[in-house]
């Protein structure tokens, strides 16, 4: 009794490890993803399958260590980085964003995870960026003092462009997601398909 007891502990344990570890893995990715010199890959990171995969593999509470890293990372990034004043309130949208991608990873992949839920959240993940991030873009496009965001006018055809100019953003971003969240899904299933059909196999020798 006592034996059988141990074997379940030690498997609880190597399974949490097992989740625990390519979770954060994948954040301290995004992570660097970011940071890392990238002006030319226009968007492409890791953040946004990182972001699934917390969410599905990671419980509620935990969600708060990739928020806080990545706010961080937005601190870094505009000080040291870009140069400019942090203005907190000019991310309040990407934080928000951020936070409702681990949930939509929890919501859609955390009780049942297939390609189709995968393929839904890869999509709906950088296509909610796209609409959210060039629509504030725009929303700010004042055209009442000289400021670098006054690119866009408040009229349809200004929001088209606004949209327009983010395409090339939005391609690296669903791509990137789609690799990464196809990687860290896909992987582990692949592991235990091996496994299985060597354990069957094994079986079948016998």
């Amino acid at each position: 009794m006592v034996l059988v007891s141990s074997r379940t502990a030690v498997t609880g344990n190597f399974r949490t490890t097992g989740v625990l570890m390519p979770a954060y893995l994948l954040l301290v990715l995004a992570i660097l993803t970011r940071v890392l010199p990238h002006h030319a890959m226009l968007n492409f990171t890791a953040v946004g399958g990182a972001l699934l995969y917390f969410g599905a593999r990671r419980s509620w509470r935990e969600m708060l260590a990739p928020l806080a890293a990545l706010m961080a990372t937005d601190y870094f990034l505009t000080v040291y980085s870009y140069h400019y004043e942090f203005v907190w309130t000019s991310y309040v949208t990407s934080w928000a964003w951020i936070v409702a991608v681990m949930a939509l990873g929890a919501i859609l992949l955390k009780s049942r995870t297939s390609w189709l839920r995968v393929g839904a959240a890869v999509v709906l993940g950088p296509t909610s960026f796209w609409l959210i991030s060039n629509y504030a873009v725009w929303a700010v496009s004042s055209h009442t003092a000289p400021l670098a965001t006054d690119m866009y006018p408040h009229t349809l055809a200004g929001l088209i462009a606004c949209y327009a100019a983010g395409v090339p953003f939005y391609r690296n971003d669903l791509l990137s997601t789609a690799i990464v969240a196809g990687l860290a899904f896909g992987i582990p299933v692949l592991v235990r398909k091996v496994r299985t059909d060597h354990s069957t196999g094994a079986i079948e020798a016998r």
